[in-house]
């Protein structure tokens, strides 16, 4: 229905009026060490709302800024709210630390395909999700065409592998870049290969460790010669060092999210294509999402909510994903007339969200990483066979869901 984000955001901004709010504070943590300005713009409109409010938003850099949120409610000192990983809300739930959150039912139909899986474990929320992101290959076609070879799109694996092989054959560049330092994006990275390939890591609905299966092996060995015609030393790399060797003209392709072409020098000549498909799946992407929890237990746990909502719904979010360059996390043609993301290259990363596959929650997600990130340097190092290393993983991430 058009024009809904109107009434939307009109009713969240003036959701729950309270009372006379006396001087008070709310504490914010924002991960990535900076305040957007479409976050910004809530935060006023929000103390102009609550005259005797302050939002006190901290941003802290995302090395920090989860563990810092972690450790402030387990010591009885809680922020109001915090922008963090998805992936961290099982843990928080499951301890207490966060309060589960409402999502109207017309707001729930407004979502992306597979979105609210990233915040849902037993049959609650935990997060109003903030930001999405999908991911797509991103080719350099002077690198291909020197190589000899024609600059489209691989559909399969083998397309894929024989595209980077003639690269690392023929031009002084790698054929593609692998991350597989103990960062999460070397887990995401393989997820986007898993779910391309029709694979899974757990059964959300029965709690089943899914991650030992065919689809799984068959996409670790294909990390395995991937790394044969990537860059050397692959296990010293994540992704935004790979954006730097792209830039370079150093590795042909590498896999990024849709501000990857923001990031790209402008003399690149490169196509965005889909991640291609595994022999045993189709073209898939990995569904990650941010999100604003809000903590159990500070002063003003109704304020820190209404603040969650304002940011997250309605203009306040289509600002932010059009500024920051992220793949809608809402489905905003049902909301106004004309959308950021009507192009080619935007519906590279848009087309594949109902074949995708979320981010996993797990309750020590920390395991969920450690798990998935030693296979693939294991394989990448040689030190066991892609059945092996798929078997321990699953092992490690049963103790973690």
């Amino acid at each position: 229905m058009k024009y809904i984000k109107k009434a939307l955001f009109l009713a969240l901004i003036g959701a729950g009026f309270m009372a006379p709010v006396q001087a008070a504070e709310v504490h914010m943590i924002l991960c990535g060490g900076e305040i957007r300005p479409a976050d910004q713009i809530v935060i006023d409109a929000f103390e102009k709302k609550y005259p005797g409010v302050t939002v006190n938003a901290e941003a802290v850099p995302w090395g920090t800024c989860q563990d810092k949120s972690m450790t402030l409610a387990a010591a009885g000192d809680p922020v109001g709210l915090a922008y963090i990983g998805s992936r961290t809300l099982k843990q928080l739930g499951r301890s207490g630390l966060i309060i589960p959150v409402d999502i109207s039912e017309e707001m729930q139909a407004l979502y992306q395909p597979g979105v609210l899986a990233t915040v849902s474990d037993g049959g609650q929320f935990w997060g109003y999700p903030h930001a999405f992101s999908t991911k797509a290959m991103f080719i350099n076609c002077g690198l291909v065409e020197a190589a000899g070879e024609a600059c489209v799109a691989p559909r399969t694996w083998s397309g894929l592998y024989n595209m980077a092989k003639a690269v690392n054959d023929n031009t002084s560049a790698a054929g593609i870049g692998l991350a597989a330092k103990d960062f999460d994006n070397t887990m995401h990275q393989f997820l986007n290969y898993l779910y391309s390939n029709g694979g899974t890591v757990s059964n959300a609905d029965t709690g089943e460790i899914t991650f030992n299966s065919p689809e799984t092996v068959e996409t670790l060995a294909f990390i395995g010669k991937l790394a044969g015609v990537a860059q050397e030393g692959p296990t010293g790399y994540e992704r935004s060092q790979l954006t730097q060797l792209y830039n370079d003209g150093q590795i042909g392709m590498y896999i990024n999210g849709p501000w990857g072409a923001g990031q790209h020098n402008a003399n690149i000549a490169e196509i965005v294509v889909p991640v291609p498909a595994g022999p045993s799946g189709e073209s898939g992407t990995l569904l990650i999402t941010d999100s604003m929890a809000v903590f159990k237990g500070s002063a003003d746990e109704d304020l820190a909510m209404e603040l969650a909502q304002m940011m997250t719904s309605g203009e306040a979010q289509y600002d932010l994903d059009m500024s920051w360059g992220l793949t809608p996390i809402l489905q905003y043609e049902k909301m106004r007339d004309e959308v950021y993301y009507s192009t080619d290259y935007w519906q590279t990363f848009v087309d594949p969200i109902g074949r995708g596959g979320p981010e996993p929650m797990f309750e020590d997600f920390k395991a969920l990483q450690m798990g998935i990130n030693s296979a693939i340097q294991g394989i990448i190092l040689g030190e066991g066979s892609a059945a092996d290393l798929v078997a321990e993983a699953a092992e490690t991430l049963a103790e973690g869901l």
